[in-house]
């Protein structure tokens, strides 16, 4: 395996010609908080920044595969419970020499700042991070994790030298616009590449609400807009000039209803499994007339890595109406005692997509006698419209998400008992069959009330190279910073 440069971040670029030679003016859906260096919980547009401008030991390409970064080449022995990376020479920025110290110093100190988040449960395999040699870093573990490469690419995963990006991009602030260039080889401590400066253009992004970005683009003064979800959609569809442009990922994750509080109606899963029984999946996926894009009441996505298949789709052959019909005795049984009728907020973003499934989800629990508002995404709510992408491929990040650990109301420890359980076991058979009796006692849990797989969208002119479709949904900016031989 090389070591990285422009021939490694040319992977996934498309070959279907350039628009310029010059700048590539980009709008991240977003707003500038994202350039905030710090931070555990990042927005996506700050993981897009901070992928761009903090290497890890390994990145993604445009395509979703893993190139390398800080770490040149890897290996990983035959039980799967050890990764070695040899890391690349080069220096870090301020000219200190990468070594394995160093590097292994950061990775520790990025692992336990993600304790407490679902990232930091992906990661809690990891026993120990060993200095091998000058250069090379050991990763022991007390299962294997098959997907420890990919979690390694994630931003949060970057290793910042001295409170500074470590590459592979710099950034500069030019007022509203923040230009980001690739940095020369020689001054990261590689061998200089014939031909570099001539093949690379500087990307200037904007911070935009989502309406602005797509203006931007239909305007002529964006050549992409990254970073659409759901809530933005109506925006791109209603957009004529736009239309052609729209690019979907084939994402899979989670975009339903989080349960944000265990209290009153929802103090127990009888009351929450009425909200799952009254929505009526369908007539959300009609609204937004998206092919291929289907319903679903399971936690985990069917058929990814790690899927017993032991639990299926609720209430298979059920119709609306029986549902909504116990739902509707759940809810009388509640106000019985004089009990006024249930009145649920549902935190969103004030975007015209989720007000769409808003409308709906209200107009479903109505139907059952309980009540809905919208609120903002920021504010305290009983109930939480969460629209995220799976950081990895496996049952196993699903049921992170959901952990106490992770999210405390309704949680379930008995299920945290059975992903502590798969962690350890190196029978991937036995994994699976443990995954499945967590999703099991997850799913009877209610505190997560699913709807569908998210959606992701971008605006792509014609001609711009960079881009790829890929099933994580984020785009990594360096790509756009190559241009093609």
């Amino acid at each position: 395996m090389a070591l990285i440069g422009l021939g490694a971040l040319i992977l996934g670029v498309s070959a279907c010609g350039r628009r310029s030679q010059g700048p590539l003016p980009i709008a991240l859906i977003g707003d500038r908080t994202a350039l905030d260096p710090n931070g555990v919980r990042l927005s996506p547009a700050a993981r897009t920044l901070r992928g761009a401008t903090v290497e890890g030991l390994v990145a993604f390409d445009a395509e979703g595969h893993i190139v390398p970064a800080l770490a040149d080449r890897w290996i990983i022995t035959d039980d799967g419970q050890s990764y070695i990376f040899r890391l690349r020479d080069g220096t870090w920025p301020g000219g200190s020499r990468i070594t394995a110290e160093t590097a292994a110093a950061a990775l520790r100190k990025a692992i336990t700042q993600l304790k407490g988040t679902a990232l930091g449960l992906d990661l809690a395999s990891i026993e120990q991070v060993r200095v091998m040699a000058d250069r090379v870093i050991e990763i022991d573990l007390v299962g294997p994790v098959p997907d420890l490469l990919t979690l390694l690419a994630q931003p949060e995963l970057g290793l910042p030298y001295a409170r500074r990006g470590s590459g592979p991009m710099a950034l500069a602030h030019r007022g509203s616009v923040t230009e980001l260039s690739l940095i020369p080889p020689e001054k990261r401590g590689l061998v200089p590449e014939e031909g570099f400066s001539s093949r690379a253009r500087n990307l200037l992004v904007e911070f935009l609400p989502a309406a602005r970005a797509v203006q931007r683009f239909n305007d002529g003064d964006a050549d992409l807009v990254l970073g659409g979800r759901i809530d933005s959609l109506p925006l791109a569809e209603e957009t004529s000039l736009a239309r052609g442009n729209v690019q979907l990922d084939p994402v899979i994750g989670m975009f339903g209803l989080l349960v944000d509080s265990d209290a009153g109606f929802l103090a127990d899963a009888p009351g929450r499994e009425a909200l799952a029984l009254a929505i009526d999946r369908d007539a959300i996926i009609a609204a937004f007339n998206i092919g291929g894009w289907q319903p679903t009441t399971r936690v985990v996505s069917n058929g990814v890595e790690g899927d017993a298949g032991t639990v299926g789709e609720r209430w298979v052959g059920v119709a609306l109406e029986q549902r909504r019909a116990l739902a509707a005795e759940r809810v009388a049984k509640f106000m019985a005692g004089g009990k006024p009728a249930p009145v649920l907020r549902i935190a969103a973003p004030n975007g015209p997509g989720s007000r769409r499934v808003i409308d709906l989800l209200a107009a479903d629990f109505k139907a059952i006698g309980v009540v809905a508002v919208q609120v903002g995404e920021d504010k305290p709510a009983e109930l939480r419209l969460i629209d995220t992408t799976a950081r990895y491929g496996r049952a196993s990040w699903f049921l992170n998400q959901l952990a106490c650990a992770a999210h405390k109301p309704a949680c379930n420890p008995v299920a945290d008992g059975y992903l502590a359980d798969a962690r350890r076991t190196a029978d991937m058979r036995e994994r699976a069959r443990l995954l499945g009796e967590a999703e099991a006692e997850i799913t009877s849990t209610n505190a997560y009330i699913p709807i569908a797989r998210p959606l992701r969208w971008s605006l792509v002119r014609s001609g711009v190279t960079g881009f790829a479709l890929n099933p994580w949904g984020w785009h990594p900016l360096p790509p756009f910073a190559v241009l093609p031989k």
